[in-house]
């Protein structure tokens, strides 16, 4: 078949064609000629396929464009959106590291992406091998002895993650422990999994130091509590200098410590959630090991368990015989099915290279990583507040108190940042910091990208200082400026008008 594209038509073959929807608009091609009454070159009817009811009796009305002119529209619509690609982006408790692009190529690589979830064991040995030895490499960094690959997020790891603390004490007829423990510096996703799972919460304060009070959890802690669920280093940035005290409390107790791994960028190959006393870990492998991240998914939380609680995974768990590789449905006390098919598999496509392309130098990537931290943190300090004025891990919380009080809050410092080709941290989190900026640079920015930022930060300040109202008027330069935020609020205008 010859076919020849002019503007308003398309020849295939010697013979000029139409479209059902126009009177022969330019930039469409049906092949086989199919004209406006819906006969085909060779005869046939669209009727013969399909009912009268489905018919279009009336043009669709879309806009008569080329292949050229859609393709300039979809590009100038992916320009508008920020990603790590374009800028800075140190967004706080959530990692956005740069995701090497060999990684996608081998997670689109046709045996994988081509592969049905619903293959036999047998046809399915290489993919069933790369999450088994993804399994051991995640043990070794968390020091866990089991893993399941199965949660689709963060969130859903820990929810999978108190159903087993839950069933435990249940197996062991332990029915009274309904309180977990859990930091006022949490995750929110902390006591919502918990609660999910019927658990009671019981918040406990930090201390001074942005810490974890042991002495206040001494006072709480009792026969009902079954678990603890701490993030370490903390949302602060902080680590938790009395974390082994903390585990001997809870195991003394007959309790268990739960692990929440979104911050595990910041210990890997330095520590790990076993050496510090945890039961229950699970990981973000869409942070912490570099695949996409953002805008709702894909993600993966593989949750991790001392040898006591592996017959509590999820199944079908993932097993090797010396043999062959296979999914085991047998496990005694599992808490079922948490995910459909097996997880997200690109996502562990894409976990499984970066890590056996970093090897080692995952030590290094976390060292870089509070490094960068504390370099930002240092030159900062002094113009905006530092809450805790302590050696941070791979993120730091600064307020933006001063600059409230000067007639712009820390939103505003936020929409400013976004004039600079930076995207905005994390703000107003965690909870306990008033006025809270958790600035992350993660690894991968190089010194020059961080003192960009310095000195945009540092201008900032000096303009609220000076003339306020060139920050409140801000952004600028985005695709959607400066808005009426409480006419917003009032009254959202949900309807896209292009």
């Amino acid at each position: 078949m010859k076919t020849i594209f002019e503007r308003g038509k398309c020849i295939v073959d010697g013979i000029e064609s139409t479209n059902l929807a126009s009177d022969g608009g330019r930039g469409k091609c049906v092949p086989d000629e199919i004209n406006t009454t819906g006969v085909t070159s060779g005869g046939l009817k669209l009727g013969d396929f399909l009912p009268d009811s489905m018919l279009r009796k009336e043009p669709i009305g879309l806009p008569e464009l080329s292949e050229l002119e859609v393709m300039r529209h979809y590009k100038e619509l992916s320009d508008r959106n920020f990603c790590i690609e374009k800028g800075f982006y140190p967004l706080g408790s959530c990692t956005m590291k740069y995701n090497p692009k060999v990684n996608e190529f081998l997670a689109s690589l046709e045996g994988f992406v081509n592969l049905h979830p619903l293959q036999d064991d047998e046809d399915s040995q290489g993919s069933l091998e790369l999450m088994y030895r993804l399994q051991e490499k995640l043990k070794i960094v968390t020091g866990m002895d089991a893993i399941t690959l199965q949660p689709a997020a963060g969130a859903h790891g820990e929810l999978t993650g108190m159903m087993i603390i839950k069933k435990y004490f249940e197996t062991k007829g332990e029915t009274n422990r309904k309180k977990v423990i859990i930091p006022d510096s949490a995750h929110g996703t902390n006591p919502a999994s918990a609660k999910m799972c019927g658990f009671d919460i019981v918040e406990i304060k930090s201390n001074e130091h942005g810490q974890v009070d042991v002495e206040a959890l001494k006072e709480i802690l009792d026969e009902d509590v079954a678990a603890i669920m701490m993030t370490n280093p903390n949302t602060l940035g902080l680590f938790e200098e009395r974390v082994l005290e903390i585990s001997d409390l809870m195991h003394k107790n007959g309790s268990l410590l739960y692990y929440d791994g979104a911050n595990f960028n910041a210990i890997m190959g330095w520590t790990n959630p076993a050496l510090m006393g945890f039961d229950v870990v699970h990981l973000n492998l869409h942070k912490t090991f570099a695949t996409p991240h953002g805008g709702g998914g894909p993600g993966a939380g593989p949750v991790g368990v001392k040898a006591f609680l592996k017959d509590y995974l999820p199944k079908p768990t993932i097993e090797f015989d010396g043999e062959k590789f296979f999914r085991n449905y047998d496990v005694k006390h599992s808490i079922g099915k948490v995910r459909s098919f097996y997880g997200n598999f690109g996502v562990l496509v894409r976990a499984y290279a970066y890590i056996l392309m970093m090897g080692n130098d995952l030590k290094l990537a976390s060292a870089d990583a509070v490094l960068n931290a504390n370099y930002i943190k240092e030159k900062l300090k002094g113009v905006y507040e530092l809450p805790y004025d302590e050696p941070c891990m791979h993120e730091f919380v600064l307020s933006g108190e001063k600059q409230h009080q000067q007639g712009v809050s820390t939103l505003g410092i936020a929409k400013r940042l976004m004039d600079s080709n930076c995207h905005p941290p994390t703000v107003y989190f965690p909870l306990i910091v008033h006025e809270a900026m958790m600035i992350e640079p993660t690894e991968s920015e190089s010194k020059e990208v961080l003192d960009e930022f310095i000195g945009t930060m540092l201008k900032i300040a000096k303009e609220i200082e000076e003339n306020p109202e060139e920050v409140l008027n801000s952004p600028k330069t985005t695709p959607v400026k400066k808005v009426d935020e409480t006419q917003a609020a009032r009254h959202p205008d949900l309807t896209f008008k292009g």
